[in-house]
This record gives structure tokens, C-alpha cells and sequence, in this order.
């Protein structure tokens, strides 16, 4: 097991702020010290722009680049020219609809989806409906958000083109099968694409073993800096597949009349100068959770995560809608308040939560409502903050959540 005493040393923002218990990893996460020193290592030692210049500083801004490059294969067990960089999971997924929609799906192709999904999963095969006519169906969850997968093999036929799902949904925290959904997505002539950015952070992710096709996940929620994301694909696809962005970087060259040779994958995905110290700092992330080892980031969070469920189960005024997942937020309702009301009343006791959707805007459609209060833990989380939650949160009413802000 870790040692989240000396852990939580690791983080600034823990020893700087000991009154505050975050419980909002879900959205982003702290970020250690080891992060921290590899972006201002960049800053105060060899800042430079990547690929393009030839002297010293430019030779070290590259090595450091393409090792962050190095460093996820390794995290995610694939080839580093299958991990492209990209601003974040949304950027990610909106590459992918955008490449499938040129040259793999026409009209009439089904894309197999849940309502589960975070809006990122969901909008850009909207508007490839609304452009190719393709159709989305949604695959049948339990109401813990759970695929059914009897329904989810019904569903199945030579229409289907892609199947995109959340490993882990980020307001349910459903954990799903994705290796058995994958192998039955090719079976049918499927590609798989995964939304990684609940998962990815918390588990051991071996994408040879998930057979998956697609993989995307961000770097602000596994404790790196905001604005990296990661594209994983096999690279027979990347390879086919046209990138959404144009421009310096990510060609070979270029004519005035409009002939245009790309740079292989994953380079070609990657137009302009890129954030570089972000994705430096991505590598320094990815290692520090691999010092760590996610097999036991993923134990510990199992246990402390089913012991927060249970003290939750003990309080006659919370509704809890997923007690039976074994991942991802707690997510509640405090009974008859508002859901701000109620984090609002929590925000007061030091306590970060989200409420509202959490961009899962149909979602509604499963658990019958549309706002909820999610308390997300990590690594980093103690049973200690996790008792202090309970005694604030059994005290939460319509008049003490309301008369809080007055």
C-alpha cells in the first residue's frame, strides 16, 4: 500500500492549504512538486521552441518533448509513435469524430454511444449526425450507469461503425467492460474509442491488453499541468487518419499550388508550436504516478472509496445515487436542497465538491435528475478528510445550506 502521509508532502497546495479538503479530482488535480520543478527546469534552463531549432537549448526542449512521448507509451504499454499530444481529452475526441467522419463513416453508419458521456464524448458525433447523416444510438446502462451487456450485444450489426464510451463515467463512476465490449465491437467491424480521462488516472491501463483502437485521456486530471491531452491510436489508423489542425510542424512540405505531404503520425496531429513545458510537465506526472505504481493508486483508492460510501449510507438526509460502483465520484444529493445550495454549505467547512450536471447533460434520462453533488477522491485522500465530510455533510439542510450565503 502507499504512504499518503508522506504522499501528501509531495503537493503544494496540501501543505499550503491543510484547512481544505478537496474532493473535486474528478475535475482537475493537485499537482507535486516534481511537476512544479520540471516546468520551471524549462522555463529557467532551456526554454526553446521543439523542432525547429538546431542550437543547444532547442536540442535539450526536444529531447524532453519527445520523452514525454516515451513516457506515456510506457504508462499505457503502447509505441510512442502512437501517443500524439493535444490540448486536452475534448480536443482529443474531437479529433477522432472529425478523422472517422473523413473517409470511415457515411451516412447511414451507426455509432454506438451511452448517456452516460461527458460532452466531450457526445458533440462531436452530434454534429457528424447532423453533417453525414450518420445515426447514434445509445447502449442500455443499469442505474449505476453500468453497461447492460446483453442489450449492448443486441445492438450490434454490420451498421455499426464505432462504439465511444467513458472507461469510467465521470458523475456515475460506472467502471466499464471495456475488453469484453471491445472484442465484441470487432467482432462486428467496430473501432473502439475510448474516453480515458476518469480512468487513466486511477488504474493500470494496458491498451494492447483492451485491444482498444482509440484512447484519449487529459493530463490536469493525473496531477500534470491543464492544456496537454494524449491521442492513442493504433498506428495503422493514425496513419490513415486526417488531422483536424493544419498548419507549421506537422507538414513536410508544401506547394503554391496547394500540394500538401503531412509528416507522419503522430506529428502530423501535432500543428504549431505545441505547450511544451505542459507536456514536460505531463512526463513528470506520468512518471511520479508510475513511481507510485497505479496498481496501488488503484487499491487504495478501491478501499477508501468503499469506506466513504458506507459512512454516507449511515445518513438519513443524503440521497446517494451510485453505493454499488467501486470507482470514480461519490455522487448525492443532499434530500429537498439544491444541489449548490448544498456544496455551497460544504464550501463553507472547507470542503470542494462540484455540483450541477458535471457536463453529462443527459444523463438525467438515467438517474431522473439533471443536478447532483460529486465528491471525487485521488490518491492523496485520507479516511481522516473523508470522516470530517460526514459530521458537515449530516448537518446539511434546506435552512442551514439556504441561510449560509445570508
Amino acid at each position: 500500500m502507499i504512504d499518503v502521509g508522506k504522499i501528501r508532502q509531495d503537493f503544494p497546495m496540501i501543505v499550503n492549504h491543510p484547512e481544505l479538503i478537496y474532493f473535486d479530482n474528478g475535475a482537475t488535480t493537485y499537482k507535486p512538486k516534481a511537476v512544479i520543478d520540471a516546468i520551471c527546469n524549462f522555463y529557467c534552463n532551456f526554454t526553446s521552441n521543439v523542432e525547429r531549432g538546431d542550437y543547444e537549448t532547442a536540442i535539450k526542449a526536444d529531447r524532453a518533448y519527445d520523452n514525454t512521448r516515451m513516457i506515456i507509451a510506457r504508462l499505457i504499454n503502447c509505441e510512442p509513435r502512437e501517443v500524439a499530444f493535444t490540448a486536452n481529452i475534448t480536443a482529443t475526441l474531437n479529433q477522432l469524430a472529425y478523422g472517422l467522419g473523413k473517409g470511415w463513416l457515411k451516412k447511414g453508419d451507426i455509432v454506438l454511444t451511452t448517456l452516460n458521456e461527458h460532452a466531450s464524448n457526445l458533440l462531436p458525433w452530434y454534429r457528424l449526425e447532423k453533417e453525414l447523416g450518420i445515426e447514434i444510438q445509445y447502449i442500455p446502462v443499469d442505474n449505476h450507469g453500468v453497461v447492460i451487456m446483453d442489450e449492448y450485444k443486441k445492438l450490434l450489426n454490420a451498421q455499426v461503425k464505432v462504439v465511444t464510451l467513458a472507461h469510467v463515467t465521470n458523475v456515475m463512476g460506472a467502471l466499464q467492460p471495456i475488453q469484453q465490449m471491445t472484442a465484441l465491437a470487432h467482432e462486428a467491424g467496430a473501432l473502439m474509442v475510448v474516453d480515458g480521462a476518469q480512468s487513466v488516472p486511477h488504474h493500470p491501463i494496458d491498451v494492447k491488453v483492451l485491444d482498444i483502437d482509440f484512447l484519449g485521456f487529459s493530463s490536469h486530471k493525473m496531477c500534470g499541468p491543464d492544456g496537454v491531452g494524449v491521442l492513442y491510436g493504433k498506428y495503422e489508423l493514425l496513419d490513415r487518419m486526417e488531422p483536424l489542425l493544419l498548419g507549421g510542424g506537422m507538414n513536410a512540405r508544401f506547394t503554391s499550388d496547394a500540394d500538401v505531404i503531412l509528416k507522419n503520425a503522430p506529428i502530423k496531429f501535432e500543428a504549431g508550436t505545441p505547450n511544451i513545458e505542459g507536456v514536460i510537465g505531463l512526463g513528470a506526472a506520468a512518471e511520479y504516478l508510475m513511481s507510485i505504481g497505479m496498481e496501488n493508486i488503484s487499491a487504495y483508492e478501491k478501499e477508501l472509496r468503499a469506506y466513504f460510501a458506507e459512512k454516507l449510507k449511515e445518513l438519513d438526509n443524503i440521497e446517494f445515487y451510485n453505493p454499488n460502483n467501486t470507482s470514480g465520484p461519490i455522487t448525492f444529493n443532499a434530500k429537498g436542497v439544491f444541489a449548490q445550495d448544498a456544496a455551497g454549505y460544504l464550501g463553507a467547512s472547507h470542503i470542494a465538491v462540484r455540483s450541477g450536471n458535471h457536463c453529462a447533460k443527459v444523463l438525467h434520462e438515467v438517474i431522473g435528475t439533471d443536478q447532483t453533488i460529486r465528491a471525487s477522491i485521488y490518491f492523496y485522500n485520507t479516511k481522516e478528510e473523508v470522516d470530517r465530510f460526514i459530521e458537515v455533510a449530516k448537518n446539511i439542510s434546506l435552512e442551514n445550506a439556504v441561510g449560509i450565503f445570508f
